[in-house]
């Protein structure tokens, strides 16, 4: 179903790092846009509008970015005419997608900017892989051939490139560049297919949990997110996504906080509240689509879209840094062309 695909703030070299990180690693979790979303597909029948009938339950598959920078990317679930009843998991398939997207120039600034992305994902032997922005996961429990229920666990890698470069607000530039994070943590979640409008739309849940293991924050980021998507035809998907960004104390002190020394240099007022305590520090919500060009949303060329409202919330979203350079509020939207197959 849904894939949301999260960008996250990228350094000077964003259009080589991005299309490197599209094989590595994502930026903070559900912070810089991203909508969730598998095609739901049955094991054996068609989809809605095309003229074919289902002879087995369908297949839900949902992977999920972050819900902050991202651009939607539909993926491909098992064949409707596959013949091979011995085949266990669900058929492989690989998508790439490319577009562009424009974002805050920094999570919590009021300036924007244009920044190109770049997304893969794909599934072997049942295991599922993602890129979303900077990130990249890797679900470690297969996915069966026309399972309704999917459960989800596996490994992230996220690349956190928020305030390395491309800083618009002079007063924010003064305070100085971060440098970019590392962080590694596990995703966890659960899709169900056939909830509410037909046998096709799914339901989503899953956790994000990371820590940073550069030294750079030092702390953790922690988002739970759902998701519902559904196709209404065979050509056209919609998805809508809903999610809330935890960080720790050392996250809020890194980002938001600022001390005299820079204070002084960006006239901005001392603040270190941010850093005092870790709590909710965004909440997004977010809707996608994809268009067929090929006339099925599983393979071929297929147009992508969405957009996504974001609000930065408590001790973050009063650090003069969103409160007075920036806006506690946060929209992103991109488009651009995926190829499945």
């Amino acid at each position: 179903m849904p894939a949301w695909i999260s960008l996250f703030r990228l350094p000077r070299s964003a259009p080589i790092l991005a299309f490197a990180c599209a094989f590595a690693a994502p930026a903070a979790m559900a912070e810089d846009a991203s909508l969730p979303y598998d095609i739901v597909e049955p094991a054996g029948g068609g989809l809605p509008g095309s003229g074919e009938v289902p002879e087995t339950p369908s297949a839900g598959y949902l992977q999920r970015g972050d819900i902050d920078d991202n651009i939607l990317l539909p993926t491909r679930g098992d064949d409707i005419d596959d013949d091979d009843e011995s085949r266990k998991w669900a058929r492989d398939y690989f998508a790439v997608a490319a577009g562009v997207m424009t974002t805050p120039s920094y999570n919590g600034s009021d300036d924007r900017t244009l920044l190109p992305a770049f997304y893969i994902r794909g599934r072997v032997s049942g295991f599922s892989f993602s890129t979303r922005g900077t990130n990249l996961q890797v679900d470690l429990l297969r996915q069966r051939r026309g399972a309704k229920t999917d459960i989800k666990f596996g490994p992230i890698v996220s690349l956190r490139s928020d305030r390395t470069g491309r800083i618009k607000d002079p007063q924010v530039e003064a305070l100085g560049e971060k440098k970019l994070a590392v962080e590694v943590g596990a995703m966890a979640g659960i899709s169900h297919t056939g909830v509410i409008t037909s046998r096709y739309d799914q339901i989503a849940f899953r956790v994000v949990a990371l820590k940073d293991v550069s030294g750079r924050h030092g702390s953790w980021a922690f988002s739970p997110t759902i998701d519902y998507g559904t196709p209404l035809s065979k050509r056209l998907y919609v998805g809508v996504s809903a999610s809330i960004n935890f960080y720790g104390k050392g996250f809020g002190r890194y980002y938001f906080d600022i001390d005299p020394a820079g204070s002084a240099a960006s006239g901005l007022p001392v603040y270190n509240r941010a850093g005092a305590k870790g709590g909710a520090g965004k909440y997004t919500l977010g809707l996608a689509s994809a268009y067929a060009l090929s006339g099925d949303l599983r393979k071929g060329f297929v147009l992508i879209g969405g957009a996504q409202y974001g609000r930065m919330l408590g001790r973050i979203a009063d650090s003069p840094i969103v409160s007075i350079a920036g806006s506690r509020d946060q929209w992103l939207a991109g488009g651009g062309i995926a190829y499945q197959f």
